[in-house]
């Protein structure tokens, strides 16, 4: 097999493990709040592209002051699907499993809501920097591409910041190990839990955003997302947004592979086999469960 199609398989794969390792870092953000697995997160993968193509197009609006509004809007919406889908069953003690269906049910909704306000036709956006792809011994590497890594380590590293140096970020982080002993601390628990939602949903959505150029945006691709993001977060170690994003890195560039080896329609199984190799022999993940 050809090295330079094997390198830019390699670059193509690095690009969405970024994404999938973003939106992994959602889930774990959420989880580590409060223990629910929210499938809602694909919903905010596609809002972050949908939002922005409509706030791009039709409101004319400048692109970089659509993608802050698109975010803001996402993450306002997270905080809404907490308010109005997860703390009403928090509130009732409800069994965890019924918070996680919860959850599925409201990407549903999302995605019904978005055929219904939009349409069903695919969108994509403008590249973020209008420029020849960088060449690298022969590979591609096009600019798009270089702007989703770059983001993407950029976020980690001022994920880590926040949870490590502030307050809130303590706070978040100390709901986490223990919510009866934070709250007994004075740390509004509840307030923590709308803002992991907020933040996971950002999350999802600056994902979005960043592929979108590069692929393109439909009201149905949530749930594929979500579940690629899902077994990102599996594979570093559920809890661990740092393991999530090597997880996510690992399912893109093993995707990839499997993509030029037996061709796309192998992309899900090798998915799905990965999730269940990580779930029989390590189920801790690479990096272990959060502590």
């Amino acid at each position: 097999m050809d090295a330079t199609l094997i390198g830019q398989s390699l670059v193509s794969g690095l690009g969405i493990g970024c994404v999938y390792g973003l939106i992994g870092i959602g889930f774990c953000v959420i989880y580590n709040a409060s223990g629910i697995v929210n499938f809602a997160q694909g919903a905010f993968v596609m809002l972050g592209g949908m939002i922005t193509h409509v706030l791009l197009v039709r409101g004319e609006l400048p692109y970089g002051l659509a993608i802050l509004l698109a975010v803001l809007i996402v993450a306002l919406l997270g905080v809404a699907v907490e308010r109005l889908v997860v703390r009403p069953l928090w509130n009732r003690n409800a069994p965890m499993f019924v918070m996680i269906l919860a959850t599925l049910a409201a990407q549903i909704v999302i995605e019904r809501l978005t055929y219904l306000a939009i349409d069903d036709q695919p969108k994509t956006l403008p590249v973020f920097t209008d420029l020849p792809p960088v060449m690298l011994r022969g590979i591609a590497v096009n600019m798009q591409s270089l702007w989703i890594v770059a983001g993407s380590l950029a976020i980690v590293a001022a994920l880590a910041l926040f949870f490590k140096t502030t307050r809130t970020g303590k706070a978040m982080r100390a709901c986490a190990i223990n919510r009866e002993a934070a709250a007994l601390q004075g740390i509004p628990v509840h307030s923590m839990l709308a803002l992991a939602f907020a933040l996971s949903a950002g999350l999802g959505a600056v994902a979005g955003i960043m592929l979108t150029p590069t692929q393109y945006t439909a009201f149905d691709i949530g749930v594929p997302f979500a579940i690629s993001g899902f077994i990102a977060a599996i594979i570093g170690g559920f809890g661990r947004p740092f393991g999530a994003f090597l997880g996510g890195l690992m399912l893109g560039v093993t995707q990839a592979g499997a993509i030029l080896a037996f061709g796309a329609g192998m992309k899900t199984i090798v998915a799905l086999s990965i999730l269940l190799l990580f779930l029989f022999v390590r189920p801790s993940g690479i990096l272990g469960p959060a502590k």
